[in-house]
Formats: structure tokens, C-alpha cells, sequence
């Protein structure tokens, strides 16, 4: 499979659409941890990513380019910790697509792999923090497991989006050790945390994106 530069623009316009319909879940969670506005936060930084894609990338056919300035734009509109942590992921992706104006199975996967060590590495948090880290730790490890045993992108990926949601969903159990919730203790056991959730969020809809897109192919 092969995706390109407007059909990546698409999977961003994907995003800001799925934050919109779940920003009242996002911060839903948020209030059991936190100050409740992360899937504002979202919003904000979204809504500020589709301005861009609808104006100033409307044209722009380097996946690259595209993707750091969805990074970059994230960045100034959101002010709080999540806020880095995606644009260092985007932009970190970014880095193996440049100069591309379609991508093959190889850039995909390289993409999402260094997206996603981006963040850990930007965040400095282990699985078991209560963290978007539990997400996407193990989504990049079967990523990267999967990707290379088969060289089978859509399989590979949906494989590691699975390793992904159970990450996000044993957060439940877990007592948050970063951020503003690790004050709670052992008051955070019990509540989903928001940032593993709005990474399984972007990944999923990664995967419902391509997975339509080889529907229609067939």
C-alpha cells in the first residue's frame, strides 16, 4: 500500500474531526485525574492544525513538511505538557518522510516508529507511569516486531494498534507516578488515564483510515 501527501492531509482532517466528537470523553477522564480539559486541549490544538491544513498546506505535496508543521502548529496553540510530547512525535516522524510525496509500507512504519519513541524519549515516562507511554510502548514494540518479520504494513500496524488498546485500557489499575494526578496516589487507581487514551484515539484512527482506503482499492 501507498499513501500519499493528500491522503495524509486527509488522516490529519480524520483527527481533528475524531477529537471533536470525543472531546467531552477526553475530559470526561481528565476530571478523575486532572484539571478535566485535556480533550479542550486536543480541541484547541486541532482546530489550530485544520486552519493549516485548510490554508497554508492546502498545496504542500512534501509529506514531510507537512507533518512537522502539524507538530510545530500543535506546539504554539497548546501550552500544557501534551503539547511537546505530540509535536516531538510528529515532527520526529517527519524526519524519514521528507522530501516525500508518497509513501510506501517502509516509510509508513518508520514514521510511526519514530513517532512514537519520539514521545517516550521527549517524555522521560516508563510503562507502568500511567502515561500515554502505555500506549505507545507497546504499540511500537509489536510495530516494529511485526513490520519486520512480514513486511505486511496494515497487518503490522492493526497487530500493534491491539498492543496499543490493551496499554491504554490496564491504565486503569495502575497509580499514575507523573503529573499533575500522580499527587493522588492511590486515588488514581480506578480511572482510565486521558493521555493513553487520546494516543490509542490518533492510532485507531490511523488504522480505520487505511483500512477504508484498501477497502475501496479492492
Amino acid at each position: 500500500m501507498q499513501l500519499t501527501a493528500k491522503e495524509l492531509k486527509a488522516y490529519y482532517k480524520e483527527i481533528v474531526n475524531m477529537v471533536e466528537e470525543e472531546k467531552d470523553y477526553l475530559c470526561e477522564l481528565d476530571r478523575k485525574l486532572g484539571d478535566g480539559d485535556h480533550g479542550v486541549t486536543m480541541s484547541i490544538g486541532w482546530q489550530a492544525v485544520n486552519e493549516k491544513l485548510d490554508n497554508e498546506l492546502a498545496d504542500e505535496e512534501d509529506c514531510g513538511k507537512i507533518s512537522i508543521t502539524v507538530g510545530k502548529t500543535f506546539l504554539s496553540a497548546v501550552g500544557s505538557s501534551v503539547g511537546p510530547l505530540y509535536a516531538t512525535g510528529f515532527m520526529r516522524g517527519a524526519k524519514g518522510i521528507k522530501e516525500k510525496s508518497t509513501l510506501n509500507e517502509q516509510d509508513l512504519a518508520a514514521f510511526w516508529i519514530a513517532f512514537a519513541k519520539g514521545i517516550k524519549d521527549r517524555g522521560k515516562a516508563e510503562v507502568g507511569d500511567k502515561t500515554m507511554i502505555d500506549t505507545l510502548a507497546p504499540f511500537v514494540n509489536v510495530l516494529e516486531e511485526k513490520f519486520a518479520e512480514s513486511q505486511d504494513f496494515l497487518t503490522a500496524f492493526s497487530e500493534a494498534v491491539t498492543a496499543g488498546e490493551i496499554g491504554m485500557k490496564s491504565t486503569k489499575d495502575l497509580v499514575s507516578k507523573k503529573g499533575r494526578s500522580s499527587r493522588l496516589g492511590e486515588r488514581s487507581v480506578g480511572a482510565q488515564d486521558p493521555g493513553a487514551t487520546s494516543a490509542y484515539l490518533i492510532l485507531s484512527t490511523f488504522l480505520t483510515f487505511v483500512q477504508a482506503r484498501t477497502e475501496k482499492a479492492i
